[in-house]
């Protein structure tokens, strides 16, 4: 059909037709491909794939040492129970990565316990690329902020740095390649269940998501582990407060090189599921204390 106006000839389109057209001139991704691409933000050129991801020739170094019991339970949030006064201070060069390419890591692990399994607590995370920071928090829930750490191999000692900014916060460093150590236990350290606490905040700044939860690493291949003394220096800092787990005592170091899988997680407490939503809504953010 065709109707004529001030001399040109107009089309009449079916009215349907015109509504899709209309529809995807006024919105130009459809609700439905909105949520198919929500699983990283932004929402059209996320800045991280779909994992798992895969790592090869992970490098590790893990100073344990003995803190205060005080100080744990400062932080470590129920319903984790605190083994023994026990952190891990890790330092982790990941050259090669998929999704998340080069980087380099830094943080605190807590040993802990979830009805009955062992397992370790992720306190604090620190590195230098913005692809796993994006990946880790928005997917899992990993406590990263950017920084600056370094793993270098200076003649017969391993170095391992933390700098926030211009300050030095975190130094480890380990003898090279002592004593072969016992690669079982590593492997079964690397085995066991590690937790995250997954916060992502509504837009009235109220807890939205509050859950912990539990991934596993796996597929994994232990290419060398070694043994060796070591010693560890952290110092205050306001935005990096590794130092507030004090060392008292370093009980061990372990110092290997993996391939290995970062699996997807599973929610195992909901902090919120027996909050009505007007009890979630009333929740004001806690201004952090020094």
């Amino acid at each position: 059909m065709t109707w004529h106006c001030h001399g040109a000839v107009q089309h009449i389109l079916p009215a349907r037709l015109a509504r899709v057209i209309l529809n995807r001139w006024v919105n130009s991704l459809e609700i439905d491909d909105v949520v198919k691409r929500a699983y990283a933000m932004p929402l059209t050129n996320p800045s991280f794939p779909p994992g798992p991801c895969r790592f090869f020739d992970r490098e590790y170094i893990i100073i344990t040492y003995r803190t205060t019991r005080e100080a744990l339970e400062a932080v470590v949030p129920a319903p984790l129970e605190i083994d023994e006064p026990l952190v891990k201070y890790e330092f982790i060069r990941m050259p090669d990565s998929t999704g998340f390419g080069d980087y380099t890591e830094t943080g605190q692990v807590i040993p802990v316990r979830f009805g009955g399994q062992h397992g370790g607590y992720v306190h604090s995370m620190y590195l230098d690329d913005d692809a796993p920071i994006a990946g880790g928090r928005e997917l899992l829930g990993f406590p990263k902020k950017l920084a600056g750490q370094k793993i270098v191999h200076e003649g017969e000692v391993v170095v391992g740095t933390l700098h926030y900014g211009s300050v030095l916060c975190a130094t480890g460093t380990m003898g090279y390649k002592h004593r072969e150590a016992d690669h079982d236990q590593v492997l079964a350290s690397l085995a066991a269940p590690n937790f995250l606490i997954k916060i992502i905040p509504h837009v009235d700044g109220s807890p939205r998501i509050c859950e912990l939860v539990r991934y596993y690493l796996t597929d994994v291949t232990l290419k060398e582990a070694w043994t060796a003394p070591a010693a560890l220096d952290l110092r205050p800092h306001v935005m990096a407060d590794v130092a507030k787990l004090p060392v008292l005592e370093i009980v061990s170091a372990v110092h290997f090189t993996a391939d290995l899988t970062l699996g997807l997680g599973e929610v195992v407490h909901d902090y919120l599921a027996d909050r009505s939503p007007s009890a979630v809504s009333a929740i004001q953010p806690e201004k952090a204390r020094a």
